[in-house]
């Protein structure tokens, strides 16, 4: 059996159609000529990028620009390649993102950071015991209804669980609409059950906390250890961090899967459209309370409250759904904050370029 690989990407018989490439990319593509070539990014290691083009793998930097714009590319962006005459490959900008899987920072200026960028379908990827958890799940709907790709949520070690099927049902309260799948990774049951969300060209994002065996989906995906994996920890059960990377690998059938590492916090940043997504029981009975503003806490004529009485939405419920509003809130005004910073920041340089130019006795 190969032993595992511990780099990304690696060589591939895929042509950039097969990659994703789409019409849309290729018009945007078109106003370069010459020394120019697309490519898709698989792995970033450290201030190199690898890069699939078509048939070929290769290692690029990114130019100046983009580094003092602070655009960066992430695993699944289609990005612009220049080859100088020595042969050195320069990523010189990033075609646009169709989707963008972000989750918020607990920076100050309320950024959020790209996990990964033209997706079509988010794994959600948690486990049978501690991890399994109807709060975080929704946080994670949330971020990955925001992304504009299609949600999924996978309970991996169901070989733990007594009834597998009562592990789907348990999430299923929280994610009406969206399918929850039981498997386990290291026996390969229920992993079948995932193919219609693997079809060609198709790009899955796995995301999840350290431990729920992403990296054991990944391999067993694979058919071959191409992530290196750990035991579980003794004293908690749950298995231990190996991911470092963000990476894209290539199924047998031409699926396109990115694994991440461990996500630790689960920011919601400033997901508006996920919240809604990810409550529509809680949207839907919004129109029939008194006040159209109602924030459904102490006001009088709630239906949403009145549904919770009524046992049709727990409490618990709620409570998470007023606890992602009040955060994508404080998201959102960290963001305003963050712009008016960088606009004064900015204004700031200009007002010091034009006083050395006049010192100098400049025109403009």
């Amino acid at each position: 059996m190969d032993s595992p690989r511990k780099g990304c990407g690696g060589p591939h018989p895929l042509t950039l159609n097969e990659l994703g490439w789409t019409e849309e990319y290729a018009q945007a593509f078109s106003k370069y000529s010459g020394p120019y070539r697309a490519g898709r990014i698989s792995c970033r290691q450290k201030t190199v990028w690898e890069v699939l083009t078509g048939g070929d793998e290769v290692m690029a930097g990114i130019s100046g620009s983009l580094r003092k714009l602070g655009r960066f590319p992430a695993v699944g962006d289609f990005v612009v390649l220049l080859e100088d005459a020595s042969g050195t490959l320069t990523i010189v900008d990033i075609l646009p993102r169709r989707t963008v899987f972000s989750r918020g920072t607990p920076g100050r200026d309320g950024t959020d950071q790209v996990i990964a960028a033209n997706i079509d379908t988010v794994f959600i990827v948690t486990a049978a015991g501690s991890d399994l958890s109807a709060r975080r799940t929704e946080r994670y709907l949330a971020i990955a209804h925001a992304s504009g790709a299609r949600p999924v949520v996978v309970i991996n070690k169901a070989d733990l669980a007594d009834d597998p099927a009562s592990l789907e049902e348990e999430i299923a309260g929280v994610s009406p609409g969206i399918a929850a799948v039981a498997v386990s990774a290291a026996t390969g049951a229920g992993v079948e059950r995932l193919d219609p969300f693997l079809t060609p060209g198709t790009t899955i994002v796995l995301i999840g906390s350290s431990g729920v065996g992403k990296s054991t989906l990944i391999n067993r995906l694979l058919g071959r250890p191409v992530q290196e994996t750990s035991g579980t920890r003794d004293y908690d059960g749950k298995g231990r961090h190996t991911t470092t990377v963000r990476q894209l690998f290539i199924l047998h059938n031409g699926a396109l899967m990115i694994d991440n590492p461990g996500i630790r916090e689960v920011g919601i940043g400033t997901a508006s459209a996920g919240i809604a997504e990810t409550f529509p029981d809680i949207l839907s009975l919004a129109p029939g309370c008194r006040f159209s503003d109602c924030r459904h806490e102490q006001e009088p004529g709630c239906a949403v409250r009145t549904a919770v009485e009524e046992g049709k939405i727990t409490a618990s419920r709620l409570e998470n759904y007023h606890r992602l509003v009040r955060e994508r809130a404080f998201e959102q005004e960290k963001a305003e904050i963050g712009l008016v910073r960088l606009e004064k920041k900015r204004w700031k340089g200009i007002a010091k370029r034009v006083k050395e130019i006049t010192k100098k006795g400049g025109n403009f």
